[in-house]
């Protein structure tokens, strides 16, 4: 069995009640949601939420929906309480980020067909970054690939480094890989990384991607065409409205 699991945290820091905010004419989750469905992989999608509030919307857009605890520390942790409050036993569980309104249904496709095909732990996406703006952002992830696209390292700095060589011509002397934050977990590495203990340089870089790879997993990483939009602000969900009133128009 194959499942699709959105966390979806209605309390954001920065955005309160972001699941449910208006994108041209549907709420952030439902796209999220149809994304997923429309998606040939899956044997089940859940939203998996801490709100009643959530809840309610699920249930408008008939969404299977699973209620779990508002301490969950992370939306993995998150997807593991959905798993076992539903108390199913799946092969592949997809962590699809509630927050990414933009998502592909073949990039699901895509991390669980690499997951099954190369015998991984954990399959993620990646996009090739062609911004030094990106290069430069700690909040745009980056990862370093050995040739058969295993991830050697995640990290919020630019990586590899370039020696000698000014940070605004790095692109020109290789590729450089922004991460998506979209996990296809096999059911064990699920349960280790919620079992496992925060690691070193998970707590150093605040990237909980660094926890199994710490631990030595083989995480494998799907090239993607496709930009994905995380909408952690205001701005975030102006910039996805103007996406989508372009691509209507």
């Amino acid at each position: 069995m194959i499942v699709g699991i959105i966390p979806a945290r209605y309390a954001s820091t920065r955005l309160p009640g972001k699941p449910l905010i208006d994108l041209e004419g549907q709420t952030m989750i439902e796209r999220v949601w149809r994304a997923a469905m429309a998606a040939s992989t899956f044997d089940r999608v859940v939203i998996a939420t801490d709100s009643e509030h959530i809840v309610a919307e699920a249930q408008r857009i008939r969404a299977e929906v699973v209620l779990t605890s508002p301490d969950e520390p992370s939306g993995t942790d998150r997807c593991y309480a959905a798993i076992r409050a539903l108390k199913i036993a799946p092969d592949v569980i997809v962590n699809i980020q509630g927050d990414e309104p933009l998502l592909q249904p073949n990039v699901l496709t895509h991390c669980v067909e690499a997951l099954r095909s190369q015998g991984a732990d954990v399959a993620t996406p990646v996009k090739r970054i062609s911004s030094v703006l990106d290069l430069a952002d700690p909040n745009v992830v980056k990862v370093a690939l050995t040739a058969t696209g295993r991830a050697l390292y995640f990290s919020r700095s630019p990586i590899p480094h370039v020696r000698g060589v000014e940070v605004a011509q790095w692109l020109a002397t290789g590729e450089y890989w922004k991460h998506i934050g979209l996990y296809a977990y096999t059911a064990e590495s699920l349960k280790q990384h919620v079992m496992l203990p925060p690691s070193p340089l998970e707590r150093m870089e605040h990237l909980e991607q660094l926890r199994l790879l710490e631990y030595g997993a083989h995480i494998t990483c799907v090239e993607i065409e496709h930009d994905a939009v995380s909408v952690d602000t205001a701005d975030d969900v102006e910039r996805v409205r103007a996406i989508l009133r372009a691509d209507l128009a």
